[in-house]
């Protein structure tokens, strides 16, 4: 048995480094709205905050089938596994070994010398080429002395959490997206449903255009002007049928499968109220949101990197081992004391050469951990945002759909009064042409601002950290 110790000391210092401390503060209100309640709505499940049944069953497809949600999944796989190889390094290594080898040394050196007056038994020499069977274990261990092999444990600890986080922000954004994305599915519907409408009566203003051309009340010019228009209308449909399409595989895409229809509800579209929206306090976005939550076991990761990274100028202490039988044949291995070899060594060692390399690591760590720093405080701040610009933008927009729903009742008299006007010879063709063209632009404008206020909710929704419960 043999123990030893080796010592390399060091006399260089370790280099000094400015540590950056992350910013948690966020502001205390959300646009200089005072609001004292903490009911927040990320708290909701999707299930209860989404009521249109077929919206429900495509986002349950989505998130068994789509790709990105499964290749983020295997990324939390791999970072479990990370864990377990940090975890292992802490463990002793234990090897098997079994040898097999020959060996005929000179008669005349020490040991031959000693072999030709050995007696293996009686009247029977050691033979000149000594064959060697050999069968131990070996066990190497690193004692972990400065905690290094524990933080990197613990960092890749911390990057499994921050990895489930990222698995979360990915649901939430696919559930928001397959909703805004089913919205806007709905709203081509309706808009669809409106051209088609606006074409009927085009084709009977130009039938009466055709009939006062006839009896010499219109001209040609007009009975143009109207065709024109319900041909211009009429590619408009078209327009629409393809982006029908292509939202429809937009959801299919995100759902994961080819493309097919897409089921869902036409009807009652304009008179869908958007869900209420409580969006609690800012502070709250530190909880709720995946990616902040994400960015500071990130941040939590690099720190521990960089104890790792100090830990490498300090001495480690590795101690190495083996046991076993040897022999110069297997038929001795039994003759035990005889036949056991053993080994113990201890290792103290430090670094004196290639120090550069262990500097950069260092540096590298420390630059990493600031980096890590401003994400998550980038990640505070873009949150903020998100929020702010939603709820402005909801407020917004149902200022703008209801000064809309008043015109579109004002221009649906005119339509009505300009025809009246028109058949009495009172108003020009171009002025019934005009009525009708800024009545269809807005009520398309109305179904897209019905269409905004639905994602607004969807997304703020989204900012505010739910979806992924």
């Amino acid at each position: 048995m043999m123990f030893s110790i080796l010592v390399c000391f060091n006399g260089c210092m370790i280099p000094k480094v400015v540590q950056r401390t992350e910013n948690k503060s966020t502001p205390s209100v959300f646009n200089n709205v005072v609001n004292t309640d903490s009911l927040n709505v990320a708290t909701t499940s999707w299930r209860t905050f989404f009521t249109d049944s077929n919206l429900v069953k495509l986002i349950d497809t989505a998130l068994v089938n789509n790709q990105e949600l499964l290749i983020t999944l295997q990324e939390v796989e791999l970072a479990k596994y990370d864990i377990r190889v940090k975890k292992g390094a802490m463990l002793p290594t234990l090897t098997g070994d079994i040898g097999i080898g020959a060996e005929k040394v000179g008669r005349y050196t020490s040991q031959g010398a000693g072999d030709e007056s050995t007696e293996i038994r009686p009247g029977k020499k050691v033979p000149q080429i000594l064959s060697d069977f050999k069968f131990g274990v070996d066990m190497e261990w690193e004692i972990d002395i400065w905690k290094k092999l524990h933080n990197a444990k613990k960092a890749a600890l911390k990057r499994y959490l921050s990895t489930i986080e990222g698995k979360n922000f990915v649901l939430t954004n696919l559930i928001a997206e397959v909703a805004n994305s089913y919205y806007e599915l709905v709203a081509l519907d309706n808009e669809m449903e409106v051209v088609q409408q606006n074409i009927v009566t085009q084709k009977n203003a130009l039938e009466i255009v055709k009939i006062q051309k006839e009896a010499s009340r219109a001209t040609e010019l007009g009975v143009q002007k109207f065709e024109a228009e319900v041909f211009g209308t009429q590619s408009k449909e078209f327009e629409i049928a393809q982006q029908i399409k292509e939202a429809e595989n937009k959801i299919n895409f995100l759902l994961g499968r080819f493309p097919q229809e897409i089921p869902r509800s036409k009807d009652n579209f304009m008179q869908m109220i958007p869900a209420s929206i409580h969006a609690g306090i800012p502070s709250q976005l530190l909880a709720n949101r995946p990616d902040i939550k994400k960015a500071e076991l990130e941040l939590d990761a690099s720190k521990l990197d960089v104890k790792v990274a100090k830990a490498e100028f300090y001495p480690s202490l590795k101690i190495s081992a083996s046991l076993g039988l040897d022999a110069f044949t297997p038929a001795f291995w039994y003759k035990i004391p005889e036949s056991i070899f053993g080994s113990l060594l201890g290792d103290l060692i430090a670094p004196l050469a290639n120090r550069n390399a262990i500097k950069a690591e260092y540096l590298k760590a420390n630059a990493r951990q600031k980096q890590a720093v401003y994400n998550y405080e980038r990640s505070i701040l873009s949150g903020y945002l998100e929020v702010s610009n939603q709820l402005y933008k909801i407020d917004n927009l149902g200022k703008n759909y209801d000064l809309k729903s008043k015109q579109i009742d004002a221009l649906n008299k005119s339509v009505l009064v300009a025809n009246d006007l028109f058949l009495s010879a009172r108003a020009d063709y171009f002025e019934v042409l005009m009525t009708q063209r800024d009545a269809l632009e807005t009520k398309l404008d109305l179904i897209e601002t019905k269409e905004q206020q639905l994602n607004a909710v969807v997304d703020v929704y989204k900012s505010l950290g739910g979806g992924w419960r």
